[in-house]
């Protein structure tokens, strides 16, 4: 959405809302293939992949992958942290469904990378405590970089270096689901889950697979 086209209200946008599900609804009588599995999607679901992503508005999981309803388990959350909330989330679906692929997708241009690379740069960088939380969770994988990136010296490279985190914060929530849960730990080591990390291009639309 253009910001020219952004509602000016609460309320317009809850109205969009409104006419997209109106939409949406009409649109169940298409012959699509995904549209006339949802009956059974009613009971139940069977998703290929659990995806730990990114809240931002330009990673709409199922559109990057190109899946249909009831294909992806998705948990989103700025930064793409792990939290205990996102790791129960997990259990469940491996557990309840036997998924058996997990991807901590993080994208390009993150913002909650780039807030915690900016208190790194700006100590006297406020959030507020809720947001402090999110960063807290990400400083880990960032500040080992940011520590090599100054003992030089030198001037900081704010882009690069949000980069870098990018990647190192996807790579610390991958860990950190192998190893912080009993379940999922069992289910790694036993070969029934593998857990990913990936990287979203906003400018390319690419996805890149990491390696641990």
């Amino acid at each position: 959405m253009t910001a020219e086209n952004r509602p000016a209200t609460g309320a317009e946008a809850l109205e969009m809302l409104k006419q997209g599900n109106a939409r949406y609804v009409d649109s169940l009588t298409s012959t699509d293939e995904y549209m006339q599995r949802r009956p059974e999607l009613v009971k139940d679901q069977n998703p290929l992949a659990i995806i730990l992503g990114c809240s931002d508005a330009r990673v709409p999981v199922e559109i990057v992958f190109d899946q249909g309803l009831g294909d992806l388990f998705v948990i989103r959350v700025a930064g793409n942290v792990v939290a205990p909330s996102q790791i129960g989330s997990i259990e469940f679906a491996a557990e309840a469904f036997g998924t058996q692929l997990v991807v901590v997708l993080g994208h390009s241009k993150c913002g909650a990378v780039t807030a915690c690379v900016e208190t790194l740069i700006n100590p006297d960088q406020n959030y507020s405590p809720n947001l402090q939380s999110i960063v807290d969770r990400i400083r880990p994988s960032v500040y080992n970089l940011h520590e090599l990136a100054t003992a030089n010296g030198q001037d900081v490279d704010a882009d690069e270096l949000v980069d870098r985190s990018i990647r190192a914060n996807v790579r610390m929530s991958v860990s950190q689901l192998k190893h912080g849960s009993r379940a999922l730990e069992d289910l790694t080591n036993s070969g029934q889950l593998l857990v990913v990390g990936a990287e979203y291009d906003l400018e390319t639309g690419k996805v890149r697979f990491l390696d641990s």
